[in-house]
């Protein structure tokens, strides 16, 4: 089993307990079920915003521990203040030492898109998105088939959820989706070895329509990338591991930001 795969069947296992342990009309009397979301694609293309989706990633397969007493409260609102876009939360537990208190608590202290970035297969996911406050949810497509993720991505929506579907090669591009996501990201790390290239960006962005709002995720690491990335399509960059190595991620963000501000 690769890694991508060992990730899901733990992921079956940990959906079943929950689903066990947290009904869902348990998850539908949260406070943050019935609240208004906001809007991941309006503030990734938002001018007066760097484009940056900034995550908070603990540790991750490859790595190992990259952050793991992060500070969520201090981060995330610092990578706000800095001029990101919105907020990446990774909440898988056993792979990248994440949890949904860690949304919750970002929810708390932000205004601003929310992504719960984890490894989404059932709708119970998605309800438990919304509960704990997030705006958008991640799809996978080298994970589900075209059906299976057009299901889930038309359930989101039902709660006013955001959708972004990942992909990682040209053949998980099904022309069918675009119309059902609200934005495609572009993986440059292979998720079965965690390779990482942004020549997986640059090979896909041209086999993806112009309307559709188009994200770089993974190794990116200077403001010259960014600039080509925008130059060949892409509006938005989720980066983590860059920041999160850091002592004060934050601070980091606000580094690379004002680097990226100055070459506008």
């Amino acid at each position: 089993m690769n890694i991508l795969e060992k990730i899901v069947e733990q992921k079956k296992l940990e959906v079943a307990e929950r689903k066990s342990l947290y009904p869902v009309k348990l998850l539908e009397q949260s406070i943050f079920f019935a609240s208004p979301t906001v809007s991941l694609k309006k503030y990734v293309l938002r001018k007066d915003l760097s484009g940056i989706i900034a995550e908070i990633k603990r540790k991750s397969p490859s790595k190992g521990a990259i952050n793991p007493y992060v500070s969520i409260e201090r981060t995330s609102i610092g990578y706000m203040q800095a001029g990101a876009s919105a907020l990446s939360i990774l909440t898988d537990k056993e792979f990248f030492g994440g949890n949904n208190e860690d949304l919750m608590v970002a929810r708390k202290f932000n205004y601003c898109p929310i992504l719960r970035k984890d490894f989404t297969i059932d709708e119970y996911q998605i309800i438990e998105a919304k509960s704990i406050g997030a705006d958008a949810i991640l799809l996978i497509a080298a994970i589900l088939t075209p059906a299976r993720a057009k299901q889930l991505a038309s359930f989101a929506r039902t709660l006013g959820l955001e959708v972004l579907l990942e992909v990682h090669a040209a053949e998980e591009l099904y022309p069918s989706l675009f119309s059902e996501v609200d934005l495609i990201g572009v993986n440059n790390r292979d998720l079965k070895s965690f390779e990482v290239n942004l020549e997986v960006s640059r090979k896909l962005a041209g086999m993806i329509p112009k309307e559709v709002v188009k994200i770089s995720e993974s190794g990116i690491s200077s403001a010259e990338s960014i600039h080509e990335l925008r130059g060949i399509g892409f509006d938005g960059f989720l980066m983590g591991e860059n920041f999160m190595k850091h002592s004060r991620p934050e601070t980091a963000a606000k580094e690379f930001i004002e680097k990226l501000e100055k070459r506008k």
